[in-house]
């Protein structure tokens, strides 16, 4: 990271089922997204982020720690998985059921 007085906009966000925080933060151009983690004090905010195992991406796309910045991104933290969805859907359709999604070609009132 070069500090030369320029800098960049970025966002840092998390959310918890209660919860979303978005974060801006001014960074030097070269900064990684682990330092605009740093930087934004989120970790402050929310104890339970482990900054060791956990995931992140810059809008939607999984990316690692040391991804520099561009003017704009935002750095998401993700939480662990409670559950993992493949188990989910497996013993729901082994129960014959589904995630709440229709097939494509049926409507809810099927007498139509």
């Amino acid at each position: 990271m070069i500090d030369d007085g320029i800098t960049i906009s970025v966002e840092v966000a998390y959310a918890t089922p209660e919860r979303q925080v978005v974060i801006p933060v001014d960074v030097p151009p070269g900064t990684t997204a682990v330092e605009a983690i740093e930087r934004s004090g989120i970790c402050q905010q929310f104890p339970d982020i482990d900054p060791i195992s956990a995931r992140i991406g810059i809008f939607g796309h999984v990316v690692q720690w040391d991804q520099e910045l561009q003017e704009q991104d935002r750095v998401e933290i993700y939480r662990p998985l409670l559950v993992d969805p493949k188990e989910v859907r497996r013993k729901l359709a082994l129960e014959g059921k589904t995630m709440g999604r229709q097939s494509k070609g049926k409507s809810k009132d099927s007498s139509r």
